[in-house]
């Protein structure tokens, strides 16, 4: 039997396999899901586990269920492109015909002094368990600080304030404005909404390092009992490590195929794969579902009919009442995103669009 191995089993790596299983698999191929966790965990939700609004168990989705799919767990140690191995810190390696690289991303510290020994992350699961534990422990009237504006940060920091409204809660970013991907009108309203829920948001402020119990930078120092780390992701270093051709930010450069040029029987799905937009679930979804495709093209002996990913829009969330985004070019922001958020996440749990 030759094997398709999928290596992750998040928002991609799930796509895949159940695009695949929409059309045609040869007979003599065996499609194989390798994963650490016995479940897909929503990772787009982590912010709410961290701030304690909802559970462990909420966050979980089993794994696709089909009768010609295999699961295995296990954390893995190395992959050797050459040989065709998948190597575990446990066991014995897994040989692939096919590979799906679909790991996902873990948080980027760009060499800051104790960034990763002061702060807490939110990029995988047992980080975020850890997170929740730190911010859920902390006595009335301590002091958290995100670092980084972007989208992790501003949902954090609004679930948190929901969630404790006896903390002080601080956004610090080296931009001039929080969410500084998205356009000032969508920006301008997040802030708004932080002033009147009493998150201190600091704007253009470089972090410098990190010790316990304090945030260091240019112009001195910000008291911190507990920091939350949203400054930035880059792929694991399971990905970092493969001698191949990687963009600016670490992610694989690919073919049209999304295949790695040197490994063609590699295909590099999500945060890890050099795409030409921000890395999110939704682009991860939309490029494992074309994967699959192209995948079972090839077997079909066809020529792969190539689509631009396509994506929908961005939304956020600020609690549970409130919400912004972009649908398109439209703006939008109020109860109507958070509404659609809460819908998307229906959906993704329930393994439908």
């Amino acid at each position: 039997m030759k094997q398709f191995v999928i290596l992750g089993g998040g928002y991609g790596g799930t796509a895949v396999i159940h695009e695949l299983f929409k059309g045609f698999i040869p007979s003599d191929v065996q499609v194989i899901l390798v994963d650490r966790m016995p479940f897909q965990s929503l990772k787009t939700e982590y912010y709410a586990l961290a701030a304690g609004t909802a559970s462990d168990y909420e966050l979980r989705v089993p794994f696709p269920s089909y009768s010609g799919l295999q699961i295995k767990y296990g954390e893995i140690s190395s992959i050797d492109l050459d040989s065709r191995l998948i190597h575990f810190e446990e066991g014995d390696p897994l040989e692939y015909d096919q590979l799906v690289i679909a790991l996902g991303c873990t948080d980027n510290y760009h060499g800051i002094p104790g960034a990763q020994e002061h702060s807490y992350g939110i990029q995988s699961f047992s980080a975020v368990r850890e997170a929740y534990l730190q911010l859920n422990n902390i006595k009335p009237y301590g002091k958290v600080n995100v670092v980084g504006g972007g989208l992790s940060g501003v949902e954090i920091a609004a679930e948190l304030r929901e969630s404790r409204p006896d903390l002080n809660i601080s956004i610090i970013d080296r931009g001039a404005r929080v969410l500084s991907a998205f356009p000032p009108k969508v920006s301008g309203y997040v802030t708004n909404w932080f002033e009147e829920h009493d998150v201190e948001t600091l704007s253009n402020i470089s972090t410098t390092g990190l010790e316990k119990g304090v945030i260091y930078h240019a112009d001195g120092e910000i008291a911190s009992d507990v920091t939350i780390w949203t400054a930035g992701i880059q792929p694991p270093a399971l990905v970092r490590n493969l001698e191949v051709g990687k963009d600016r930010q670490g992610r694989v450069l690919l073919n049209e195929y999304y295949q790695i040029p040197e490994h063609p029987k590699v295909y590099v799905c999500g945060d890890c794969a050099s795409l030409p937009f921000a890395p999110s679930a939704q682009a991860a979804e939309g490029q494992g579902q074309q994967i699959a495709q192209i995948a079972s093209a090839l077997w079909r002996g066809e020529q792969p009919k190539l689509q631009k990913l396509k994506l929908k829009g961005t939304l956020g969330s600020l609690g549970k009442k409130a919400g912004f985004g972009l649908m398109g070019k439209r703006q939008v922001t109020g109860r109507v995103p958070r509404i659609l958020k809460s819908g998307v996440l229906w959906l993704s749990r329930h393994h439908i669009g």
